[in-house]
C-alpha cells in the first residue's frame, strides 16, 4: 500500500481535478480515474492509502464498483462521494464495504481532512481489535435506554415507521428521539447520523 497515494474516481472532470490539486497541496499523490471500470482494473493490482469513489457515474455506479471490487475485503478505505443527501444510499454504501460517506458540498480542503482522518482510523482498526458498537460510540453512555433502542434500529437501517411499529411508539416520537440522538452524537443531519452509526457498528 502506498502511504500517500489517493485514488479519485469521478466522471466530473472539474471535481476530479479540483480534488487532485487539493490533495497535491496536502502532500499526497493523486491518481484520477474517469470511470469505475478503469479504477477496478488498477485497484486489483495497486493499493493506495485511500479511495474517493463517486456514487453516481455512467457505467458502473459507485455502489456497483463497491460490489465488483468486494470493498469489505479491499486493502484500503473507500470513501463514497455524493452530491445528494441520500440516506438509503448511505446505508447501501456502508453495507457494501464503504468505509465512510462524504457529501460533495464540502470544500476540497475539508474533504482532504476527512480523508486524512479515515486513513488514520483505518490504520488503527487494522492494528488493534475492533471495539463493539456501544464502546466505539463515545457518546453512547449519554443516551437514554429508549434512545439506545431507537439507535439500534437506526443501525439496522429501519425507517421511522418501522422503528415506531417495532417499539410500539408513534413515528413522531421516533423523530424526537432521533433528534436527541443526533444532538448527543454530534450528527449534522440524517445522512451524517447514518454515516456515524454505520461506521461505528462496523467498529471503525
Amino acid at each position: 500500500m502506498s502511504i500517500s497515494e489517493i485514488f479519485i474516481v469521478d466522471d466530473d472532470c472539474d471535481a476530479r481535478d479540483a480534488l487532485a490539486v487539493a490533495f497535491g497541496r496536502a502532500g499526497y499523490l493523486a491518481t484520477t480515474f474517469a470511470d469505475g471500470e478503469s479504477f477496478i482494473r488498477h485497484a486489483r493490482d495497486r493499493r493506495p492509502a485511500c479511495v474517493l469513489l463517486d456514487l453516481c457515474m455512467p457505467g458502473p455506479s459507485g455502489l456497483e464498483v463497491l460490489k465488483q471490487l468486494d470493498a469489505s475485503t479491499y486493502g484500503a478505505p473507500i470513501l463514497i462521494l455524493s452530491g445528494q443527501r441520500d440516506v438509503p444510499n448511505v446505508v447501501l454504501a456502508m453495507k457494501s464495504g464503504a468505509f465512510d460517506y462524504i457529501e460533495k458540498r464540502l470544500d476540497a480542503d475539508a474533504i482532504v481532512g476527512r480523508v486524512a482522518q479515515a486513513i488514520d482510523m483505518w490504520r488503527q482498526q487494522n492494528d488493534a481489535s475492533s471495539p463493539g458498537f456501544s464502546s466505539a460510540l463515545s457518546s453512547y453512555d449519554q443516551l437514554t435506554p429508549r434512545e439506545r433502542e431507537v439507535l439500534a434500529q437506526i443501525a439496522a437501517a429501519a425507517s421511522n415507521k418501522e422503528i415506531a411499529k417495532k417499539l410500539g411508539i408513534s413515528p413522531r416520537t421516533v423523530e424526537i428521539h432521533r433528534g436527541h440522538i443526533m444532538q448527543k452524537i454530534g450528527a449534522k443531519n440524517s445522512v451524517d447520523l447514518m454515516r456515524i452509526v454505520m461506521s461505528k457498528a462496523r467498529g471503525v
